[in-house]
């Protein structure tokens, strides 16, 4: 069983010409058919968490480790750590003219897998998944994210996630921007991988409305650059009638 283990984690940026400490001692454990949702206020730390584990060179890791089936990240480049199973959903995807959703795709799997995937199969099962996302097939075509809606950005995320099938799915604000039609797709394509049992998710959100869709096996309050609570999906539900007032004041301790 896949297994992601942070312990201890500080991560600082530089910022108007200064360095500012965002995360400050984060433990967090996230195994293979698990899914945490990390919930707190805007600039509590949550995205750091999520590109300091990609790999993100604007972050630097002062202390800490980050561990995957016991092997060290944080000494992995970004794309190691793409093929030793990890995958971020960023929350505002990225464009790459010039290079096509399909030929991305493949080369993508190709990577992760050690050796390009048999084209008839491969056709077959990216057509399965565009239209579980409906998704039109047009935009196999298209360059990647070039022109696509915030929707279309993050259900593109989605299919990469379905089709690369990785051990451990990190979701930064996946439903920011989601109208409700959307929210769902994007949802639904999340729980399929889910059901699978074989990806550990850590879905990064602000609002708990995508946790209608998807069910939390863990709950955990982020504030102020650390995991200041945990609990199951009823701490969701508490969050949601009390909002994160009593966490930024200081008023939870982890």
């Amino acid at each position: 069983m896949a297994t992601l283990e942070i312990k201890d984690l500080h991560v600082t940026v530089e910022a108007d010409n200064s360095t500012k400490e965002i995360l400050k001692g984060v433990d967090l454990t996230v195994k293979q058919g698990e899914t945490h949702a990390i919930m707190g206020p805007n600039g509590s730390g949550k995205s750091t968490l999520a590109y300091s584990i990609a790999g993100h060179p604007k972050y630097t890791i002062t202390q800490g480790t980050v561990t995957l089936d016991g092997e060290d990240v944080l000494e992995m480049s970004v794309d190691e750590r793409a093929r030793a199973g990890m995958f971020l959903a960023m929350q505002y995807p990225v464009e790459v003219p010039g290079v096509s959703v399909s030929n991305f795709l493949r080369t993508s799997a190709t990577a992760i897998r050690g050796e390009a995937p048999k084209l008839r199969t491969w056709v077959k099962e990216v057509k399965t998944a565009m239209e579980q996302l409906q998704m039109d097939p047009a935009f196999a075509e298209r360059n990647v994210n070039e022109g696509f809606s915030g929707g279309e950005k993050k259900r593109h995320e989605i299919l990469q996630m379905e089709l690369l099938k990785p051990k451990i799915a990190i979701l930064d604000e996946t439903d920011s921007g989601l109208d409700v039609d959307a929210l769902r797709q994007v949802s639904e394509g999340v729980n399929r991988v889910r059901e699978t049992g074989e990806v550990g998710t850590l879905l990064i959100t602000h609002y708990t409305r995508i946790l209608r869709y998807i069910k939390p096996d863990f709950v955990h309050v982020f504030s102020q650059g650390r995991i200041v609570e945990s609990g199951g999906p009823e701490l969701a539900d508490k969050l949601e009638a009390e909002g994160y007032e009593a966490y930024t004041k200081g008023g939870a301790s982890a």
